[in-house]
C-alpha cells in the first residue's frame, strides 16, 4: 500500500536512461573513486559480489575487471542494456538482472559485497527493514556492505520521513548524514565513513562531494 503512493521506479528509471546524453554525473564510464581506494587498500578482494541499482553498469565492469563475479541488478531495462554493451565492449562478463531487489529470490548468503552506489537514497522509509533483511539474507558472515548515497546537507535533502507520505514524494532522493547511517546500519562494524572525494573529469574514476561513502562488515 505504501509503495503505491510513490512514483512507478520502474517507468521512472527506465525514461531517464533512455537518452544517454544527458548530462547526468554518473553517466561517464568510470567506477567510484571509493571503491576502486578499496580494493587498492585491499579491503576487498576478488569475490562474489551483488550490486543493487547498477545502472550503466560502470562498478559492477569495474569490478569484474578484477576478476569479482558480479550479480547486477537494476529496474530499468534500459540501464541495464547499456550495461550490457559497455561490459561486451570491454570484453567482461557480469551477470545482469533486471527486477525489483525487494521481490526478487536473491541467493542466501551466498555474497562477500554488496555494493550500492545511488540505490539507497531512492529507497522510500518504509522499505528501509526490507533492505537491512536483504543485506542479512545475502550477505556471508564476515562479508561486506558498501555505499555511496545523498549527503543530507550537501543535497539538501534531510526530509523527515512523514513528508515522504504526506507530499508523496522522495524529491528527487532522501539524504543523510553520518549519524543516521551509522544508526541505519548499527548492527554492521563501520570500517570507513567519509564523504567522496570530488573528481574532475575526464577522470579514470568517479566521485562527487555530496556523496557520503561508507563501508561496512556483517558481525
Amino acid at each position: 500500500m505504501l509503495d503505491s503512493l510513490l512514483r512507478d521506479e520502474g517507468t521512472f528509471w527506465n525514461s531517464f536512461y533512455e537518452d544517454r546524453n544527458k548530462k547526468i554525473p554518473f553517466f561517464v564510464d568510470a567506477p567510484d573513486e571509493n571503491l576502486v581506494n578499496y580494493v587498492e587498500r585491499g579491503w576487498i578482494e576478488p569475490c562474489r559480489v551483488l550490486e543493487l541499482g547498477c545502472g550503466p553498469g560502470r562498478n559492477s565492469i569495474f569490478l569484474a575487471q578484477l576478476g569479482f563475479e558480479v550479480d547486477a541488478v537494476d529496474l530499468s531495462t534500459e540501464g541495464l542494456n547499456w550495461a550490457r554493451e559497455r561490459a561486451a565492449d570491454k570484453g567482461v562478463d557480469v551477470n545482469f538482472i533486471q527486477g525489483n531487489i525487494f521481490k526478487m529470490d536473491l541467493p542466501l548468503h551466498e555474497y562477500d559485497l554488496i555494493y550500492d552506489s545511488g540505490c539507497f537514497h531512492h529507497v522510500p522509509p518504509h522499505r528501509r527493514v526490507s533492505y537491512l533483511n536483504l543485506l542479512n539474507n545475502c550477505l556471508k558472515k564476515g562479508g561486506h556492505f558498501a555505499i555511496t548515497c545523498f549527503d543530507a546537507v550537501g543535497m539538501g535533502l534531510d526530509i523527515p520521513d512523514k513528508i515522504v507520505y504526506k507530499e508523496r514524494t522522495m524529491k528527487g532522493g532522501l539524504g543523510y548524514t553520518f549519524e543516521r547511517m551509522r544508526e541505519v546500519f548499527s548492527e554492521f562494524t563501520e570500517i570507513e565513513l567519509r564523504k567522496m572525494n570530488e573528481i574532475t573529469q575526464p577522470a579514470d574514476t568517479f566521485g562527487l562531494s555530496f556523496l557520503n561513502a561508507g563501508l561496512f562488515k556483517r558481525n
